[in-house]
């Protein structure tokens, strides 16, 4: 569907549309006090998700865009005029979301990105990681991933850290970090409870983020060495969407993180 018609669709009045960036998976653009996205195919539940995890951050005290309407044609949301670089702020929000504790780990059905991903639960985190989020991935990838397939499914051999079950944002570089005025929110969440890592790993590939924000928050929530060190294992999870989504140009990436997670 196209914006004019999601607006309509929502009950909304019309507004002249403008182009935002980043919507790599969806168009996106604004209207106003109001932020549409569309996508020329979703599959069936992705903008429904989408706004679950919106709510699932909201309720836990992270600032994210308010959700106005949801149907499975597109979102729309409020939109939040840019202001200025707070990364004090961010490490502050996201301090508060890993220290909350949760009841066991566990996923509702999602995405990442366009990829659907199960739900579940389970008791055991690296049981619960693998299954839920590194083997759909896996075999989504098997073929173009080689012999790379067997040296994955070692690497979750051995036991991963805990610290114990967390919210998660899930899908947690740069791009999906929006500074507004009044502060930090942050946008597509593909939200788990899980292990602070999984979101720790992803804020460090891709450029990562500044120095500025890692001294805050670690000094709210440090990070223990043998998280630090599990944090490759976590990387490959998001290096095989990649692969997935883009092909073997991220097979190298991919290798390195298998190094690394094994060493």
């Amino acid at each position: 569907m196209d914006p004019k018609g999601l607006l309509e669709r929502a009950g909304l009045p019309p507004y002249p549309l403008e182009p935002l960036a980043g919507g790599d998976i969806a168009r996106v653009y604004r209207a106003g006090p109001y932020v549409v996205k569309v996508h020329p195919n979703p599959p069936k539940g992705l903008f429904p998700a989408e706004a679950r995890g919106l709510k699932a951050l909201e309720e836990a005290g992270v600032r994210v865009p308010r959700v106005f309407w949801v149907g499975e044609e597109g979102l729309v949301l409020e939109y939040l005029p840019p202001g200025p670089e707070d990364w004090k702020a961010l490490a502050r929000a996201l301090a508060r979301l890993h220290r909350a504790g949760q009841e066991g780990y566990r996923a509702e059905p999602g995405f990442l990105g366009t990829f659907p991903l199960p739900g579940g639960e389970g008791k055991g985190w690296g049981a619960f990681f693998f299954e839920a989020r590194i083997l759909p991935l896996l075999e989504a990838t098997r073929l173009l991933l080689g012999a790379l397939a067997q040296e994955v499914e070692r690497a979750f051999l051995k036991p991963l850290p805990t610290e114990g079950p967390v919210l998660l944002h899930g899908d947690l570089w740069q791009g999906n970090v929006h500074f507004a005025q009044g502060g930090p929110a942050l946008l597509d969440p593909s939200p788990f409870v899980g292990e602070r890592g999984v979101d720790l790993a992803m804020m460090g590939l891709f450029g990562g983020f500044p120095r500025a924000f890692w001294e805050a928050y670690e000094a709210l929530c440090p990070i223990p060495e043998a998280v630090r060190r599990a944090l490759p294992c976590y990387q490959i999870y998001y290096l095989l969407a990649h692969v997935h989504f883009f092909g073997a140009g991220y097979l190298p990436a991919l290798r390195r993180a298998l190094s690394a997670c094994v060493s």
